[in-house]
């Protein structure tokens, strides 16, 4: 990974976008990308897209999303303790005793969730459970609710953990947000390479970071109702379960480090599958295979049926701990992942349609 490209990861991964509060981020990643982009842009809730003229005015989409998961303020008592509530799937059985920061109207403020010591806590029956969201409780350093109000918080203002990012032996990268912050970096890169090309890619290329994937893909339905593109692939992580205690026979085999994931079925259109497997193996990219038999729990499903209906794909990126602020992706599957997307928008043709034929 060059230095650059390292330092935009770096920064993307370390600005705080809770869902519903993105811009921070958004405005990072457009930064970026405008400088290989034709034009950059943004909807009223804050979706941003960066576009890449072809030779043709039809679009391939690729997508990503740019919400992290967090907390917000739901109560301040008397004493200045907060009461929080989950943004997005945040796990509160691994909040305790964690650092957060708080955006309020004053900007960041510092503070704890709490953790009662284990000493207080003797749970001589063994029967202690995780702490419902409800339990928890953040400490930043007031004594009222007045002294918290000074702070500039209030009810309503986000939240997330403090831990940025960083990188383990044999090219892992760990950090809190790599869902999905890391496939809003992967199209990024995309563009770039195509970029670069000695011509232009047959199709028009539009590189779409949307807003509130965690708690629905709204972002993605508003921006592609909007964009209207005639193909589109969708990229997000997906469960590595290469880890101990998790059965492939409950939730398939997907290895870290063993390149990019393809999902059949439900939203992913057969013919655009093909062409990604076809590349994969032009281009020599090791692939492995998802099923989604219902729904794919991504943005792909709020993308497929717009308007006449969208030719649709999902890749994954494999991920540890998901939801956590130790997920960790393998840095050969992020490139992997680039080298497969770049090839399948170079492989377009402007006769390409991907409709079903009777």
């Amino acid at each position: 990974m060059r230095k650059d490209d390292r330092e935009f990861l770096f920064e993307l991964l370390e600005t705080p976008s809770p869902t519903g509060f993105e811009m921070p981020g958004q405005r990072v990643w457009a930064k970026w990308i405008g400088q290989h982009a034709a034009e950059t842009a943004c909807d009223a809730y804050g979706s941003t897209w960066a576009v890449l003229p072809g030779r043709s005015p039809r679009i391939v989409m690729l997508e990503a999303h740019a919400d992290e998961i967090g907390y917000m303020i739901k109560h301040i008592d008397d004493k200045g303790f907060l009461r929080i509530d989950r943004v997005g799937g945040s796990d509160a059985a691994t909040a305790r005793g964690r650092r957060i920061s708080l955006y309020g109207d004053k900007g960041p403020v510092s503070g704890i969730i709490g953790n009662t010591a284990i000493h207080l806590r003797r749970d001589e029956a063994g029967t202690e459970k995780a702490p419902a969201v409800h339990d928890l409780w953040v400490d930043v350093g007031a004594s009222s609710a007045k002294e918290v109000l000074a702070m500039g918080l209030r009810v309503g203002h986000p939240a997330v953990y403090q831990d940025g990012p960083m990188e383990l032996a044999n090219d892992r990268l760990v950090g809190r947000a790599l869902d999905n912050r890391i496939g809003g970096y992967i199209i990024a890169q995309v563009l770039k390479r195509v970029a670069k090309e000695k011509k232009k890619p047959a199709l028009t290329l539009v590189c779409l970071n949307a807003v509130q994937e965690e708690i629905g893909g709204h972002g993605a339905m508003m921006a592609t109702h909007r964009l209207r593109p005639d193909l589109c692939i969708c990229l997000d992580v997906t469960h590595a379960t290469d880890t101990p205690g998790i059965e492939a026979a409950k939730f398939g085999k997907v290895t870290l480090g063993g390149g990019p994931s393809l999902s059949h079925g439900t939203a992913n259109h057969p013919e655009v599958v093909k062409r990604l497997i076809e590349v994969a193996e032009k281009r020599s990219v090791p692939i492995q295979h998802e099923a989604s038999s219902r729904f794919t729990g991504t943005d792909t499903d709020k993308i497929f049926h717009s308007r006449d209906g969208v030719p649709s794909a999902l890749v994954s990126l494999p991920l540890r701990c998901m939801h956590s602020v130790v997920e960790t992706a393998h840095l050969r599957d992020v490139e992997q992942t680039i080298e497969l997307l770049t090839g399948f928008v170079l492989s377009l043709t402007e006769t390409d349609t991907f409709h079903q034929t009777l």
